[in-house]
């Protein structure tokens, strides 16, 4: 108890001052986003991915908070995942790339000895469809950052509920990294989190969540599994069909968002992040509840009830059309990328 809250606050503090330490580098260096016409240095995510692998790994060489049975391996899997998303910041690299390296990580993590082949299958594809749609969310100032703690905290909580304490430390200390970093990332950013850092975040957290599931039934770990990543399955959902009903490319970036959605409705920047947070931490602790038992299963229709119910709403938002959509990445040499 006494580490896990040293850890936290170390992560937290380590966090808050690497991220700030690294925004002049990123500048330098040209690897920037651009967030409603303003440039953006990135590398903040990297700040998180290496104060959470140094003080996760602390606790495991000095054995004081060993990680336990596979969690050291989802750690390194999930940093590799986070040197491709780096990669990725500072030079293009195809979507597919990104893809392929998040699925060989993937198939890398999951426990096959409890989940069986078919379901371990199913898990692989769960964490690489996770971990992009956590992607997605780096679209606003904020909102991942924000998302990423609430689900840390609830999936700490499940792991908790098993007497995972290695995995319960980890998230922990993953939830402290991603609140320091958004001392710096809350609206108006001075740095961002970029695929390193949310690519490692959404690893992480849906692969704990499979550990924490493992050796329950398929249907009720899917309940729970989409409990924890609702608002990021929602904006992947959303994305998917407004890009289809306009009958624009998939892969093509525009503001098609849950934050942009929610801004042209008239919420400032900060009330969006506010309002997903909340949504969040609804949906997550839910999730909570259905695993330790305190609440049926049918509650989770209710949630894929408001993901509905939300996603067909702001998709009669309309998109403006006629002018190109304000970056919300920009990387490697000022480099667009849109949406």
């Amino acid at each position: 108890m006494l580490y896990g809250i040293a850890a936290a606050t170390a992560a937290l503090l380590c966090t808050a001052v690497l991220a700030a330490a690294l925004r002049l580098p990123a500048q330098r260096a040209h690897i920037l986003d651009r967030r409603r016409q303003r440039p953006l240095p990135l590398l903040g995510g990297l700040a998180v991915v290496a104060v959470t692998c140094l003080v996760a790994g602390m606790g495991e060489w000095t054995r004081v908070a060993p990680l336990g049975d596979g969690v050291a391996e989802l750690l390194m899997a999930a940093a590799a995942v986070a040197g491709l998303g780096l990669v990725a910041d500072v030079w293009r690299l195809r979507a597919r790339v990104l893809v392929a390296g998040t699925v060989v990580a993937a198939a890398c993590v999951v426990p096959y000895d409890e989940t069986g082949v078919p379901g371990g299958l199913l898990a692989v594809g769960w964490i690489v469809l996770a971990t992009l749609a956590f992607k997605g969310l780096d679209h606003a100032d904020g909102l991942a950052g924000t998302v990423g703690v609430v689900t840390a905290f609830g999936a700490g909580a499940c792991a908790a509920a098993e007497v995972m304490d290695g995995l319960a430390v980890l998230l922990s200390v993953v939830a402290a990294a991603l609140t320091g970093f958004l001392m710096h990332n809350w609206h108006p950013a001075r740095i961002g989190l970029g695929a390193c850092g949310s690519l490692f975040t959404g690893f992480v957290l849906s692969s704990a969540v499979v550990f924490t599931r493992a050796g329950y039934d398929i249907g009720p770990s899917a309940a729970v599994v989409f409990c924890l990543g609702a608002v990021a399955v929602a904006d992947a959902l959303l994305v998917v069909l407004a890009r289809g009903v306009a009958r624009r490319p998939l892969l093509r970036r525009g503001p098609d968002h849950l934050a942009h959605r929610l801004r042209r409705l008239g919420l400032t920047p900060q009330g969006s992040v506010v309002l997903l947070g909340a949504g969040s931490f609804s949906s997550v602790l839910v999730g909570v509840l259905v695993h330790t038992g305190w609440t049926g299963g049918q509650a989770v229709l209710w949630v894929a009830g408001g993901v509905v119910v939300a996603v067909l709403a702001l998709l009669l938002i309309p998109v403006p059309q006629g002018r190109r959509s304000a970056s919300t990445q920009v990387s490697g040499h000022l480099r667009v990328r849109n949406g």
